[in-house]
């Protein structure tokens, strides 16, 4: 995520790491790591698990929040899009782009993306009566 903070800068969108971690762990976190030097975007510190909790991603037997990432518009303020992934498995923060990109290609111009969709490729109207027809 690090490594894209300005992508996602330069699409007015804003970038936070919430863990159920302390800003202890954060502090340490981003001198030892060399990944995490280059985190430019706020840490916040869940401990209460009051956000991990508002947005289902506490696991309660352990007190650790699956790793999530969501989308909110802001006006109005609408979760758009989240996933949540397996402890195993990474974000796949190219995809996160593009859905965010895609979300706001369909904030402009009423078209929905197909799958693949890239910036500069044509949308897709959104007609539930062609559901079916091609």
């Amino acid at each position: 995520m690090a490594d894209r903070y300005a992508t996602f800068r330069s699409l007015n969108a804003e970038v936070l790491g919430i863990s159920t971690d302390s800003i202890f762990s954060h502090k340490v976190f981003t001198r030892i790591s060399p990944s995490a030097r280059r985190v430019n975007y706020p840490l916040v510190a869940d401990r209460t698990h009051a956000v991990s909790r508002l947005y289902e991603v506490l696991d309660e037997s352990t007190g650790i929040a699956y790793r999530a990432t969501f989308i909110i518009t802001p006006a109005p303020q609408t979760v758009t899009f989240w996933h949540v992934y397996p402890r195993e498995v990474g974000r796949n923060v190219d995809e996160i782009v593009r859905v965010l990109q895609g979300l706001q290609f369909y904030q402009r111009t009423g078209l929905g993306v197909p799958p693949g969709w890239q910036p500069g490729d044509p949308g897709v109207e959104r007609d539930f009566e062609k559901v079916g027809t091609v």
